[in-house]
């Protein structure tokens, strides 16, 4: 008689895989977030201020640009007063009789789509650079760092300036208006590439020599290929975190050339405008039309600049606490 064979020891059932959400949320990224208190604070409040910014033209109480909503009779309301038309503005009026909060949430608008557009222009152009530089050498890098060097020994603020200068005498007269954010965006851009591209070119510098670069030169693969299929991913921790910083010091930029009058139109006014204008009336009581703008300006790029020092902590583990 066939003894019997021992039964099977019963299989266990494989570990379903994890989610991507789950994956990312257990990240080093998001786990130095959640245990970083002052990056969740700047977190939010960028996030409320662009989302604030983004969905002005759903959420602000008045069309600040549309002539047929002013009364001008209600100009210099303090904020939270009645104005002579029974309204009552949180934030205020300015000179003109426009909400104030309307007008800060259409010029953060503004301010942050240069901002970003110049951030954009100047992260594209110096990773490139850099990129070439690093990865090629010789001459092309020579000339690229030393003309890199030569820029990084001025500040953005004045190289802008002549940018847009010398951007405002080529345009002609008729098209400056419409072009002005245009120049703006390409001045503001041209002024910072510069740091890009001498992170990039380092860190490129450092890959070119590694195994994986070698072994695709052997394989025939071509140099272009090679630096931005394989070189350029590994090069782009430090690209995040100068473009977080950078884009605060865009926004900055953006307001301080628009408070100087080079900057975008008035019939397109941004953080810098305001504060402009405002400036005119602070010594006269009307604090407000000054204040509020002001302190929109420092809170976004603040928070910004903060998310990006923690961005820097964390896509670093040297410097992780």
């Amino acid at each position: 008689m066939a003894e019997a064979s021992p039964p099977e020891a019963p299989v266990e059932a494989a570990a379903p895989a994890r989610g991507f959400r789950a994956r990312l949320w257990d990240s080093d990224v998001f786990w130095s977030w959640r245990h970083h208190p002052v990056a969740i604070v700047s977190s939010l409040v960028a996030l409320t201020l662009i989302l604030a910014a983004v969905l002005a033209p759903w959420i602000a109480p008045h069309d600040p640009f549309n002539p047929a909503t002013l009364q001008l009779m209600d100009g210099f309301t303090p904020p939270g007063e009645a104005a002579m038309s029974g309204t009552v503005y949180r934030f205020g009026t300015d000179d003109q009789g426009r909400d104030l909060l309307s007008t800060i949430l259409y010029g953060s608008r503004v301010s942050l789509f240069v901002g970003f557009a110049a951030t954009l222009f100047s992260m594209t152009l110096g990773v490139s650079l850099g990129l070439f530089a690093g990865y090629r050498g010789g001459l092309a890098d020579t000339i690229i760092m030393r003309v890199a060097d030569v820029q990084l020994s001025f500040p953005a603020i004045l190289i802008a300036l002549l940018i847009f200068g010398v951007a405002q005498g080529v345009i002609p007269p008729n098209k400056q208006e419409s072009m002005a954010i245009w120049v703006l965006i390409f001045a503001i851009g041209l002024a910072n590439w510069a740091q890009f591209a001498r992170t990039v070119r380092g860190a490129a510098m450092v890959e070119r020599q590694k195994d994986y670069v070698s072994a695709a030169r052997i394989m025939g693969v071509p140099g272009p290929s090679i630096a931005f299929r394989h070189v350029l991913p590994n090069v782009l921790g430090p690209v995040l975190v100068i473009a977080t910083i950078s884009l605060a010091l865009a926004i900055i930029e953006e307001a301080t050339l628009s408070y100087l009058g080079v900057g975008v139109p008035p019939t397109q006014p941004s953080l810098g405008t305001l504060i402009r204008i405002g400036q005119r009336f602070l010594f006269s009581g009307e604090w407000w039309i000054l204040f509020f703008p002001a302190l929109m300006l420092i809170l976004l790029a603040l928070s910004v600049n903060l998310l990006g020092d923690w961005l820097r902590d964390a896509l670093n583990p040297k410097l992780r606490q």
